[in-house]
């Protein structure tokens, strides 16, 4: 049975940072795409940020580029999300994903981890 547990949100003043984690189990992270979605409330879930293992890439909604960055640590079979300068609007439940599909994986998820910035 595939999981995926994400830990790492909380609440951080604007301008700050935080490191999400996924944890995969049942799954060899190196062998999918893995990636990043959020929901802000009342809104739809949109795509943030995702990683291929081979060949190496990574791929990031516009609004994240040079705030945000993916990245994997095969042998801890999790994928993480280093997020700076964070703003207000990034506020919203972060999942994470992995799947054959680059560069929007959707073929497993996790729970969600809540990310509030405070102004």
């Amino acid at each position: 049975q595939v999981q995926l547990v994400e830990s790492g949100g909380g609440l951080v003043q604007a301008g700050g940072s935080l490191r999400l984690s996924c944890t995969a189990s049942g799954l060899t992270v190196s062998s999918y795409a893995g990636g990043w979605y959020r929901q802000a409330p009342g809104k739809e879930r949109e795509f943030v940020a995702a990683i291929r293992w081979w060949p190496i890439s990574t791929y990031y909604v516009d609004f994240v580029k040079g705030r945000f960055t993916i990245s994997r640590d095969n042998a801890q079979n999790t994928v993480f999300l280093q997020m700076n300068s964070l703003k207000p609007e990034d506020t919203a439940v972060y999942s994470c994903a992995a799947g054959r599909g680059y560069p929007y994986p959707n073929d497993y998820w996790g729970q969600g981890t809540k990310v509030t910035v405070s102004s």
